[in-house]
Formats: structure tokens, sequence, C-alpha cells
């Protein structure tokens, strides 16, 4: 039976991004947003589960976790994939299984190939990404910049902040990670319960970086 402790083996325990820690969370907001919403619970809890997984074997080592750039580009198709599996084997029905597939493939921000067509699809977008913005959120994003070796703070580049692309010898800090990313999500979101909740971890997170970037330039 699907829970939070089965999901643990597919996880890897020490990342602060995208470990188990993080499904915890997101498995707590989606089925808020899911009571709140109105969405199938089964098939939201089943995703949020899931929605990061690989097989036990594959969560080893520093790449663990999805930690690796690489592993990141293309997660969501290995973690769906992964998930039809899992939920063969526990007997699911066909549709369900494809349901539950659809929200991990439509789930990531950086993807637009596959957009969330249900209500179970935009909960767990929802829920995955308020765990992307305030406290938790600007949290996240040192630390993943700390994962791959990249400055929490560096000056964005004018073309950067203009058109959200690095420049020669422009580094991708956890401050750029803000303006290209966190920053936009709350416009992102598709529930009403969802966006609610972002006001105020937006307001907390635009506040840490501006202050970071004032303390960074000495002028505060």
């Amino acid at each position: 039976m699907l829970s939070l402790e089965s999901a643990r083996s597919w996880y890897a325990q020490a990342d602060p991004v995208h470990g188990i820690e993080h499904i915890e969370r997101v498995f707590r907001l989606a089925e808020r947003l899911a009571l709140a919403e109105g969405a199938d619970l089964e098939v939201v809890r089943a995703a949020a589960l899931l929605h990061d997984a690989l097989p036990p074997a594959e969560n080893n080592g520093e790449e663990a976790g999805l930690a690796g750039q690489s592993q990141r580009q293309a997660h969501q198709h290995a973690s769906a994939s992964f998930a039809a599996q899992v939920l063969a084997a526990e007997g699911w029905p066909e549709e369900r299984i494809r349901a539950v597939a659809h929200c991990i493939r439509s789930h990531r921000f950086r993807d637009h190939s596959e957009q969330p067509a249900t209500l179970e699809a935009q909960v767990l977008f929802d829920a995955d990404k308020l765990d992307a913005i305030g406290a938790v959120g600007a949290a996240r994003a040192i630390a993943y910049a700390a994962q791959h070796d990249k400055p929490f703070y560096a000056e964005p580049s004018a073309a950067f902040l203009a058109h959200g692309e690095l420049q020669p010898g422009e580094v991708h800090s956890a401050y750029h990670e803000h303006i290209f990313k966190l920053a936009r999500l709350k416009a992102r979101l598709y529930t009403q319960t969802a966006r609610q909740m972002a006001e105020e971890r937006h307001r907390v997170m635009a506040a840490f970086f501006a202050r970071l970037q004032e303390e960074i330039r000495g002028e505060a």
C-alpha cells in the first residue's frame, strides 16, 4: 500500500532539495489542496508520493535523489514511468494509472510540452510549486546552488534580468533562480486555494532575496 513510509526507498534521505522531506511537504500540501478543491484524493496522493521517484537502486551515491542536473532535465518522464510500474504492481486500473502519470509528467515548471489538464494534475503542480516559494523555497534554492557548486548570490547581468539568458562567464546563482523561476511561480498556479496560500509565501521570499541583495551590495 502506498504511504509516506513506503515512498522512502524511492528518495535519497540526505538530499535537501528533492529528497523525502520535500515529498512529505508536497504530500501534505497536495492533500490540503485536493480536499479544498474537490480533487480525487487517491490520485493526488499517489502522484505526490511518486512525482520525483526513482527505483531504490538508482537512489545511491552523490547523484541520488535526482540531484544530478542531467537527471533533473527529464525526471518527470522517468518518474511517471516508474509510477506506472509501482501502481500496476499495486493492482491499479490502467485508467487511474494514466491519471497519475499525467500528473507527474505535467508538474515541471521548465517543461511546457504537457500542461496539467486535470484538476488532480493542477493540484500536484500547485503543491510542488508552493514548496518552491516562501522560506522553504529560498532555503531549497540556496541548497540546490550549493549542490551544484554555484553561489547563493551573484550579480545578474542586464541580459539575464531582461530575458533570462546567462552571459559568458555568468553563473546561475540561487538569486538568479529566484529571478528566473521562483518570483514567477505565484502567477503560474492553477487553483484558488494555492493562489491564496502563495501570497504570504511569495511576500516572505521576495523580502528575503531583496534583503540578500542589499546586504551583498553593502546597502543594508
